[in-house]
């Protein structure tokens, strides 16, 4: 029996007796935050573990071959963010229990609805929600690219194959365990990612770049980080830092911390670790760039890094570790798609199904296996994991300014038209200009569509503020 499958056994072995020695299923406030009694260390560990988790170090490894030291610039972008989620983090925290909120749209959707306009209720909560879990399809279908290129080469089975694994392995978990379960998979991922890059990545770079010295034979575009030219660089600490305070998946761990100074601490902490993975990752792919005769598709460096650097032991004990990453983060993106798809669209269920936590368990689980198997679709037609990662993280941009407005203000509601006309024209504005760089991509960067996207958003939200308030005030 070779070293991977025993990994592999005791990697499921492990999942299982955590599984069902801490995960209650059948408690709806433990399957969407943890009881919110979660203490710092296991919610650090897993917001870096979704943030350096599978899909986000393959994609950053694959950037690296594609693009050089452009994906440290999300990096950097991410820590200044983490920074200004820590100016919010006890307010969203003590917001969660006293209206007891469970996800980031429902926030927005009790500050820009009212049970008094059912029908614009709906078209919001429809607009919030349907855009989110647009944007974390991306995510998802990324962690399932991830996850096939990993089987392809470990098992030597076809593309799709591998996929549909994957897929059925992350729906079934996810379905079952919640956010609690979430947590135990990120903390086991995060510990072995922190032991591979001790014991394979940051050597095979020193091995193989001589000390880094032979960086400098990389084109210069690589090294000053300006593949995707120097908009797409200055775009990302100016207009992806603030998105951070805008993930649905930090939200649903800032709710679930025990305090409001736990949720501050984590976000100050899980911002100050999070810079290295950013940059070893990328030079993962770089070092990869340099010491490859031929080209190679972006999604396999990871796998040939590995096997270049392991012996058989180590290399069953990566490819599983990374597997479990992928699964982790997979697993926590489908559990807030299903979520969001159950509980946050506003106005449209009767207030009894809501009310009813078995019924609603239930949905969310269901909701789980349809948007699992549409996110396996996206993997299969655009297998293109830098892409899928870059638009996922960026695209939820487009949030920033209603979302800023509703934690600085009190009273948001006049703003309401303001907000549905901003996230539905940064949408499709970001829409477009995808689809024109994908169709095109000599005329338009794709991954730079989230930056006309963010500024219609924000030009809409601040033009719109003051003409607002410049109306007489007995008009909403």
């Amino acid at each position: 029996m070779s070293w991977l499958i025993i990994w592999i056994i005791i990697y499921l072995l492990l999942i299982i007796y955590l599984t069902m020695r801490h995960v209650k299923s059948t408690d709806i406030e433990n399957y969407l935050v943890n009881n919110r009694k979660t203490r710092t260390f296991p919610l650090v560990a897993t917001t870096l573990a979704t943030f350096v988790g599978g899909g986000t170090s393959i994609g950053l490894m694959a950037m690296g071959y594609e693009s050089g030291f452009a994906a440290v610039g999300i990096g950097v972008a991410y820590v200044i963010g983490f920074f200004i989620l820590s100016r919010f983090a006890a307010k969203m925290n003590r917001l969660g229990r006293q209206e007891s909120l469970y996800s980031f749209p429902q926030f927005l959707n009790t500050r820009y609805t009212s049970k008094d306009d059912p029908k614009f209720a709906r078209l919001f909560s429809s607009a919030i929600s349907g855009i989110n879990i647009f944007i974390f399809f991306f995510l998802l279908s990324a962690q399932f690219v991830g996850m096939a290129s990993l089987l392809k080469y470990a098992f030597d089975i076809g593309y799709i194959s591998a996929a549909v694994i994957s897929c059925l392995v992350v729906i079934a978990y996810t379905a079952f365990a919640g956010l609690s379960g979430v947590i135990i998979t990120d903390l086991i991922q995060f510990i072995i990612i922190v032991i591979m890059i001790i014991i394979i990545f940051i050597p095979g770079i020193n091995a193989d770049t001589n000390g880094l010295t032979k960086l400098s034979e990389l084109p210069e575009s690589f090294l000053n980080g300006s593949y995707y030219g120097w908009a797409f660089l200055i775009a990302l600490p100016l207009f992806l830092s603030p998105s951070v305070l805008i993930r649905m998946d930090l939200w649903q761990r800032i709710l679930a911390a025990k305090d409001e100074k736990t949720a501050k601490r984590v976000s100050i902490l899980s911002g100050l670790g999070m810079l290295p993975f950013y940059i070893i990752f990328p030079l993962v792919g770089m070092t990869l760039k340099l010491v490859l005769d031929e080209s190679i598709e972006p999604k396999y460096v990871t796998y040939l890094f590995l096997e270049r650097h392991s012996n058989e032991f180590i290399l069953g004990f990566a490819v599983v570790g990374l597997m479990s990453a992928l699964m982790s983060s997979g697993d926590s993106f489908l559990n807030l798609v299903a979520i969001s798809s159950i509980k946050d669209f506003a106005g449209w269920r009767k207030q009894k199904s809501l009310s009813d936590k078995n019924h609603i368990h239930k949905e969310i689980r269901i909701a789980a296996i349809i948007f699992g198997i549409i996110a396996l679709g996206m993997a299969l037609v655009l297998p293109k994991i830098v892409d899928l990662m870059v638009v996922g993280i960026a695209t939820i941009t487009i949030f920033v300014p209603i979302t800023f407005l509703a934690l600085i203000k009190n009273e948001v509601y006049k703003y309401r038209k303001i907000a549905i006309a901003s996230i539905i024209g940064g949408f499709v504005v970001n829409l477009f200009f995808f689809t024109w760089g994908t169709i095109a991509p000599d005329q338009f960067e794709p991954k730079s569509s989230f930056i006309p996207a963010f500024l219609v958003a924000l030009i809409v939200v601040v033009i719109g503020y003051f003409i607002q308030n410049k109306k007489p005030k007995h008009i909403i």
